[in-house]
């Protein structure tokens, strides 16, 4: 156990890392954020780990950040450095020289969604979703990795309209690897997750790198720098939507801002 919402456990040759925050449908607080991190450091240094699992407990994955949790940033400079931290863990997971594979079932969102594309593979539940829902009041990607998973066409789509799809639809992406009924989600990933644990660490670690390498070389880690300098001045601008979505989060509660949010798209 890492910290009370992000478990840890190993069953070898896996280890599986929970989110583990059901009652706020594993929102991402930022020491979550840190126990991730420090949770996907350990299974990389477990020699006997050769696969990792990633999943959330309760109904659904991740519905992104906790948006109750007040950052008290309002620099450029100073959310630069803030959201840099996320992105970096976002990218441990990306970075990860063994296989990651997210088990995902209801919400995938935000920064959740974020979270599983960084996985290299991902097991969904018939009826679970995945979009940024953020862009519809203001917000967006903390850390952009849409594009090069789904290309640039649907990227816009989707970042444009605030748009969620379903299981079937992100497989068809190329967001999902497999769909499976929600009662067969977790039989389904530990199939998989011993299948790839046949094949060598050592050979496994070669074969990841120079896939993550050819991205690196067409510019992610560049772009990614580029996201967070934008979004980061994003948040000091006067966006009036943005600054709404915060004050009947404050005074009314986060189900109140959710509810003006979806007013906006009715």
């Amino acid at each position: 156990m890492t910290s009370e919402y992000i478990l840890y456990e190993v069953d070898e040759p896996i280890a599986t890392i929970t989110l583990n925050r059901p009652k706020a449908l594993n929102a991402l607080t930022q020491p979550m954020w840190r126990a991730l991190e420090e949770a996907f450091k350990k299974a990389e240094a477990d020699e006997a780990v050769r696969v990792v699992v990633l999943k959330g407990a309760g109904r659904s994955f991740c519905a992104g950040y906790d948006l109750t949790e007040d950052s008290g940033i309002d620099t450029m400079a100073g959310w630069s450095r803030f959201l840099a931290k996320d992105v970096n863990t976002t990218m441990t997971i990306w970075n990860l020289e063994k296989p990651v594979i997210a088990s995902v079932q209801g919400h995938c969102l935000a920064a959740g969604f974020e979270v599983a594309l960084a996985c290299d593979l991902t097991v969904a539940a018939e009826g679970s979703s995945f979009g940024e829902p953020e862009v519809r009041f203001g917000d967006g990607p903390v850390t952009l990795l849409m594009p090069w998973v789904i290309g640039m066409k649907k990227t816009k789509e989707l970042l444009y309209t605030g748009d969620s799809v379903s299981a079937e639809k992100a497989e068809q992406l190329g967001i999902v690897n497999r769909v499976v009924p929600a009662d067969e989600l977790e039989e389904a990933t530990q199939a998989l997750a011993l299948q790839i644990a046949l094949v060598p660490l050592e050979v496994m670690r070669l074969t990841k790198t120079p896939i993550n390498r050819t991205y690196e070389i067409m510019g992610l880690n560049e772009a990614l720098k580029t996201n967070i300098e934008l979004r980061a001045a994003q948040y000091v601008a006067d966006i009036p939507e943005l600054a709404e979505f915060s004050r009947i989060t404050k005074e009314e509660g986060l189900k109140a801002a959710l509810r003006w949010r979806e007013n906006r798209y009715a």
